[in-house]
């Protein structure tokens, strides 16, 4: 069963969109598009907090965790 994780090896800012990009086997610059396409259309505010939040609850890629 696949799992979602912050990655570690993708990772700008905490590996949020990394993550995403893995779990749903699409390229991060895609991920990282929709996320500032998000923020732009919800003023900045909602799309940060969307993140901010996401980082928050997402757990970090373990180190024996292989994709």
């Amino acid at each position: 069963m696949k799992k979602l994780y912050r990655s570690k090896e993708k990772r700008m800012i905490t590996g949020v969109c990394g993550g995403l990009s893995d779990y749903c086997n699409l390229d991060v610059t895609v991920i990282r598009l929709l996320v500032v396409v998000i923020s732009i259309c919800t003023a900045v505010l909602g799309g940060l907090l969307i993140y901010f939040i996401a980082s928050l609850i997402i757990p970090e890629e373990p180190d024996y965790y292989d994709v």
